[in-house]
């Protein structure tokens, strides 16, 4: 099990059991989210408590399920759904980058608890081992549904694979756009917030860092 500094949620990570297969076959990694607990009924009441206390009233037939509501909500967008990392041997040796691009990216601020939404481009330099393209979606997805912020999710998203995937180089860049800047504050309508994160040799290797970052339109 491993710990998440700053949060009270872990990641599990658990090998599925094998069968016994002709050829000897890495086995799956079961990648589940272990939140502390959730009690919708004390978020129902707290969230009842926090509209009255800012003067929204929730005795109207409209906003009488309203608490309920919000405590679903944020229930579900701080619940990841579970996965399996697929990963296949590279037979043909495959050397050149693997790259998903606009991988819708949902999250909330930890600081103000509205959300930022917008893009991920998730890209890889196959080692022995090539990912289920899905999975890369996935595994944003998994460290986005916390509350975050944009630094910490590029780069947790950038070590989970060079740890678990073992490429020769991983590239993460998010752009996204704040509600928390957008809505209120500054209120700068319009603007995006961009991250990345290269390990490897999209960080070293000036022509792969380079063919990354203009693939994922980070750099004309």
């Amino acid at each position: 099990m491993s710990e998440h500094r700053g949060h009270h949620t872990s990641v599990r990570i658990d090998r599925l059991a094998e069968h016994e297969p002709a050829a000897p076959r890495r086995p799956a990694l079961r990648v589940v989210h272990e939140p502390d607990g959730i009690d919708l009924a004390a978020a129902e009441a707290a969230a009842g408590q926090f509209l009255t206390a800012l003067g929204i009233s929730t005795a109207s037939e409209s906003l009488r399920g309203t608490p309920g509501r919000m405590a679903r909500a944020y229930a579900e967008l701080f619940t990841p759904r579970p996965f399996d990392l697929t990963t296949f041997p590279n037979d043909e040796g495959y050397d050149e980058l693997v790259l998903a691009r606009r991988i819708p990216v949902r999250s909330v601020c930890e600081h103000h608890l509205l959300p930022f939404v917008g893009t991920a481009h998730v890209g890889y330099l196959p080692g022995t081992r090539i990912l289920g393209l899905s999975k890369l979606a996935r595994i944003v997805e998994h460290f986005a549904c916390r509350p975050q912020v944009q630094e910490r999710l590029t780069k947790q998203v950038a070590d989970w694979l060079q740890t678990h995937l073992e490429p020769k180089g991983v590239g993460v860049v998010i752009e996204a756009e704040h509600c928390c800047m957008t809505l209120r504050g500054v209120q700068a309508t319009g603007s995006s917030t961009m991250t990345s994160t290269l390990l490897g040799l999209l960080r070293s290797d000036a022509r792969s860092r380079s063919e990354f970052l203009s693939l994922t339109g980070a750099v004309g």
